[in-house]
Parts: C-alpha cells; sequence; structure tokens
C-alpha cells in the first residue's frame, strides 16, 4: 500500500498554528497529519532543531505501511526455535563467523574499546539487515514522525522524531533517507533517538555515518556500553550482559537469539 502524499506544510502555516499552547495531537489515522505536523513544529524547534529539521518535518509523509508494520509484528509472538527458522539462524552464525575470521582486527579493536565481543554484534548485524544487504525503504522521517503522531505509542517516538530532525540538522542524513518501517536506519536500525545519542566516528573520517559498516558497529558497541555492558562478563539468560541486550529490543526471542548467535559466532 502506498503511503498518501501528503501537503507539504508551509512556514507561514508553521508560524501560525505552532504558537505556545497550540499541542501536537495525536491521531489514528492521516486526516489529523499536517495539523500535527504544524504543531510539533513549535515542539521540535523548542527542543533544539533548526531549519533543516523542521525543513524535513514539513516535507514528511504519512506512512500508512509503517503503520500497518506496528500493527502485524507477527513474528516475535513465536517461539523461540520458530523465531530462529524464520530469521535464518544458520545463515546468521554461518556468516557471522565469515565475517569475523575475515576482518578479525576491526572486531578486537571494538571489544578493546568496548568490551563487546564479536559475536554479539554480528548477531546484530546479521539479524536487522542481513549484513547490510537490506537496511529498508522507508523514508525515516516520514515513518518516526508517522509513529510519533499515532496515538498508540506516541510517548515513545516523539524522542526519536526529534532525534530525527536533528539528524537532518546535522548532515547525518535526509528527508529522502530510507530506513525501516519503524524508523530504524543503517546497518544495525538504530531509532533515531539512539543513532544520535550513541552514534560514534568508526573510520576515523570525521562523521557519523550509519549506512557506513564501521561506523554502525562501532555505534552499537558504544550503545551496549553505555548500556551497562560488563567487559568479560558472559550474555547468555542469567548472565549479566543479558540484561543489556535488553536494551537493544524489548522482544524476549529477539534477546534470546542474539545471545544464542552471538555465543555461537565467537565460538
Amino acid at each position: 500500500m502506498r503511503p498518501f502524499k501528503s501537503v507539504v506544510v508551509s512556514l507561514s502555516i508553521i508560524t501560525a498554528l505552532a504558537a505556545p499552547g497550540f499541542a501536537a495531537t495525536c491521531g489514528n489515522n492521516a486526516g489529523g497529519f499536517n495539523a500535527w505536523k504544524a504543531a510539533f513544529a513549535y515542539e521540535a524547534k523548542a527542543a533544539g532543531v533548526g531549519q533543516r529539521g523542521l525543513d524535513a518535518l514539513a516535507q514528511a509523509s504519512y506512512a500508512t505501511g509503517t503503520i500497518a508494520a506496528d500493527r502485524n509484528q507477527k513474528s516475535f509472538k513465536y517461539s523461540l526455535s520458530k523465531f530462529m527458522q524464520v530469521r535464518g539462524a544458520d545463515t546468521i552464525v554461518a556468516q557471522g563467523r565469515k565475517r569475523k575470521g575475515q576482518n578479525p582486527g576491526f572486531y578486537q579493536s571494538l571489544e578493546r574499546a568496548y568490551g563487546v565481543p564479536a559475536g554479539v554484534l554480528l548477531a546484530i548485524h546479521g539479524m536487522e539487515t542481513g549484513f547490510g544487504g537490506f537496511m529498508g525503504n522507508s523514508s525515516v522521517v516520514s515513518a518516526i514522525t508517522t509513529l510519533a503522531y499515532d496515538c498508540r505509542r506516541s510517548s515513545f517516538f516523539v524522542p526519536h522524531a526529534i532525534g530525527a530532525l536533528k539528524l537532518v540538522d546535522r548532515g547525518a542524513i535526509t528527508v529522502n533517507t530510507k530506513g525501516a518501517k519503524h524508523g530504524e536506519l543503517g546497518h544495525t536500525q538504530f531509532l533515531p533517538g539512539n543513532a544520535l545519542q550513541y552514534g560514534v566516528d568508526g573510520n576515523g573520517d570525521g562523521r557519523v555515518d550509519f549506512y557506513n559498516q564501521a561506523d554502525a558497529m562501532a555505534s552499537t558497541a558504544n550503545f551496549l556500553r553505555r548500556k551497562g555492558w560488563e567487559p568479560g562478563q558472559g550474555y547468555q539468560e542469567g548472565q549479566p550482559n543479558f540484561r543489556v541486550i535488553k536494551q537493544w529490543n524489548a522482544a524476549t526471542v529477539y534477546q534470546q537469539a542474539i545471545a544464542i548467535m552471538g555465543a555461537r559466532i565467537d565460538g
């Protein structure tokens, strides 16, 4: 299903409507999205979003595909064995071992810097995008602002919508950048607010690009370390670092799969 074509909200409308006291009201269909954008522009500006980010917000479209995906996340209801079968765990493990063997120095450097072993990072990379094979075909800005507008989980997604607009300000993404249905971006599918907070320059070129593998993997390791990863400690269920894997994804079967695949990759 194609997203509704949205009318770009002009800056004059934003200025007129997005005044103090004009609250951004959530909705459950496309009907109120443009009015919400106008109000949300004020909130975004108050949160530090600049002109480029506001322009991207004005161009965002209501993402019907995102709403459909948000209402239909069946795979997380599978048993662990079914989930791992559907997600191709054996292939991820085989590819993860191969990639670790091809570039051992890179993964060793990440473990030295952040304490996170290669297996966990490679399991996440494989699970999220098939090691960068498919990073999504939805507009990051449209998807994340649609979820911020949608009443079901608005409070969760609003900070990530602000984060996406700030990433536009920084030049890390544009209004045309593609990601997953829920606005996740790059090799390991960071939500924009997390990308803004935990992104690091992994290849030393002076910028953070989540579509660059080195930056994405270093950022993923940084996220886990700053969420409490304990170097040298285990990460299976019942071990200290399993609670940190929970910070990456809220689904229990996903957490279990990452821990199991990570251990198999690490051997």
